[in-house]
């Protein structure tokens, strides 16, 4: 019987037009908000969504996961015909044809592709909240299949489209002992021994002990009640208008006022004094490993991960929490994050590189008039057309792309890109080391 790994050379050439899938998770921007997610996916589907721009839309899916799957637009299907039944999806198509993905990758993930890549638009703060690492996320999938639906982890970078707010990390100790001093209802919710305990500790002190102490905090005000927590979050908030008649609040403050109109009474409110307020610029990225504590907050990004879905939740967020797990899970490092930049690989490409084996993101801003080559790599790209329309040419296969259009490159492919307007293209792909440290 022949299996699609015996397909291997039955096809596959040539880019590959996908139709993607939408989240409508709540936090999203509503389409009349000019939610870009919106935007992408209306272009993509080639359908009109006046009647639901009014719901939230907060995910534009590219990849193969199972719960947002894209699918291969076969021709002839391209004129605003809906994705039917007959319709391949993605992960089926490389499965069928799995030489798209190049034998290192093939040998290293199997047969579907290692990343997911997203664009959201945030009108409101996600969950604070954390992805495992790979063994937690297998036990946690056996476990509890229903609310972690995976077994992989979960790496993660945010690239800012707009300019994108996050929680990000642990504060430094230095700066927790100001929060200490400064915010009393933080004292109230963590308990004076374990306030003591932090203001105690030196920068000499073992690293182990100073995330030990942090665990200990941390966990106290997470783990406080419902209760306890709506009355110190009351106290927060009116002393903080009382003291804004007077001072100019800080940028934590403002923040911690905004999220507590958002998510009322919820501990997550009290618990941003902890981490990182990050601000992006458009052009700057965030990446976040396994078992450390976000919240992306507003603004719009491009997003690229792991291919998993796992997260763990314990604050702002109407959705079931795990403290406990997320308390204990965590690696309690602390300071600001690295913010990337990117470096150029061209004059029009600027690409980002994280610690992570899965994925890479390269923005391309191609002025109009012009063209620029990406070259042939041993493994598979996404590119996304954010604005403009233009040409993308593999091989001796050239296709005519607009905004909206997703496309689906197999290893080995050398693309070349030009426009006649200017375009804004995004890529996602393996990371470029993975490729440098194999050796073959």
């Amino acid at each position: 019987m022949e299996t699609g790994l015996e397909k291997n050379h039955q096809g596959g050439g040539g880019l590959k037009r996908l139709r993607c899938s939408v989240q409508n998770y709540d936090w999203g921007k509503k389409g009349t908000e000019g939610s870009e997610v919106a935007r992408l996916y209306e272009l993509n589907s080639r359908s009109d969504l006046e009647l639901e721009k009014k719901k939230p839309f907060a995910e534009f899916w590219m990849g193969t996961h199972g719960s947002g799957p894209s699918f291969v637009v076969e021709s002839g299907v391209e004129n605003g015909d809906s994705i039917g039944s007959g319709s391949m999806s993605l992960k089926e198509w490389i499965f069928k044809n799995p030489s798209v993905l190049g034998d290192r990758v093939l040998d290293k993930w199997g047969c579907d592709l290692p990343f997911l890549f997203k664009v959201l638009s945030v009108a409101k703060a996600l969950s604070i909240q954390a992805h495992p690492d790979k063994e937690l996320a297998k036990v946690l999938h056996k476990l509890q299949p229903n609310r972690y639906k995976d077994d992989n982890h979960k790496p993660e970078m945010a690239l800012a489209i707009t300019e994108f707010e996050a929680l990000c990390g642990f504060i430094s100790i230095g700066e927790l002992k100001g929060v200490l001093r400064d915010v009393p209802e933080v004292v109230e919710l963590v308990g004076s021994a374990e306030a003591n305990r932090v203001l105690q500790i030196h920068e000499q002190d073992h690293e182990e002990k100073v995330k030990s102490v942090l665990r200990s905090a941390f966990t106290q005000l997470m783990s406080a009640s419902q209760e306890i927590t709506a009355e110190a979050i009351s106290k927060l908030k009116s002393r903080l208008y009382m003291e804004s008649k007077t001072r100019q609040l800080t940028g934590k403050e403002q923040l911690v006022l905004q999220l507590e109109k958002q998510y009322p009474a919820d501990i997550g409110v009290i618990s941003a004094f902890f981490l990182n307020y990050v601000k992006l610029n458009s052009g700057e990225a965030l990446y976040l490993g396994a078992n450390e504590p976000h919240a992306y907050l507003y603004g719009e990004c491009i997003e690229c991960m792991a291919t998993s879905d796992n997260v763990v939740r314990a604050g702002l967020t109407p959705k079931l929490r795990d403290i406990q797990t997320l308390c204990s899970m965590l690696t309690y490092k602390q300071g600001f994050p690295e913010i990337l930049k990117g470096f150029p690989l061209s004059p029009y490409t600027t690409r980002y590189l994280p610690p992570f084996d899965e994925f890479e993101v390269d923005r391309c801003i191609l002025p109009r008039g012009a063209s620029t080559v990406f070259p042939a790599i041993p493994g598979p790209s996404i590119f996304l057309v954010m604005v403009g329309e233009g040409a993308m040419c593999a091989g001796s296969s050239k296709d005519e792309v607009m905004e909206g259009d997703v496309l689906f490159a197999p290893a080995n492919s050398e693309i070349t890109v030009s426009t006649a307007s200017e375009l804004h293209l995004y890529r996602a792909g393996v990371n470029s080391r993975f490729f440098q440290t194999l050796r073959w």
